[in-house]
């Protein structure tokens, strides 16, 4: 699994008296590693259901499948260790792509052409903000690179893109999703894009 550190996770609630209290404390219950990218560890954090959030003491909605949008209308926290670049995971990347967005409940979001600038490709429909924790990283779109390292924060808006490693260990990202959607003008010429 992870080479980083376990997250630590505290939720609070309220009592039958409205008084604060902890609802639990400890490890993440959802901690799930790709299968079709070794090393790529996902650790669910909290998800919303919806805008404005209910605030109660409901379910821990980490619990179920790992899906990587955010519910309509909602947002989903969670951290991303994200592995070393490897031959393999750069030559088969694309083919593999796709088993690993179909672990994550969204096949579709893999955009990899022939002609990508990287293997790992891909675009939701929302609003990430993603910050990095440990280690480095690339963030790799359609025209350019950028370099990221902890404290960068990355304003993810619904554009295509891929994380390269291309350092020689992990890096944690923390990514904030929001549901979102594309502006008209925006989803025509994302629909009409070969």
């Amino acid at each position: 699994m992870s080479l980083l550190p376990p997250i630590h996770r505290v939720v609070t609630g309220h009592d039958a008296h409205g008084r604060a209290i902890v609802i639990s404390d400890g490890p993440l219950p959802t901690v799930v590693e790709l299968q079709a990218i070794p090393g790529t560890v996902f650790h669910e954090v909290w998800s919303t259901a919806g805008s404005p959030a209910r605030v109660d003491n409901g379910p821990d909605p980490t619990h179920g499948p790992l899906v990587l949008p955010p519910p309509r209308q909602g947002s989903r926290l969670r951290f991303v260790d994200i592995p070393p670049d490897t031959a393999e995971h750069l030559t088969q990347g694309a083919a593999r792509m796709r088993e690993a967005f179909a672990q994550l409940g969204d096949a579709e979001a893999s955009t990899v052409r022939a002609d990508s600038p990287h293997p790992l490709m891909h675009r939701t429909e929302s609003v990430d903000y993603g910050v990095v924790i440990d280690g480095e990283l690339t963030l790799v779109l359609d025209e350019g690179e950028v370099l990221l390292r902890p404290g960068s924060v990355v304003i993810q808006r619904g554009s295509n893109h891929a994380w390269a490693n291309r350092s020689d260990r992990p890096c944690r990202m923390l990514f904030v999703l929001l549901d979102g959607r594309y502006e008209p003008g925006l989803a025509t010429a994302l629909a009409s894009k070969p």
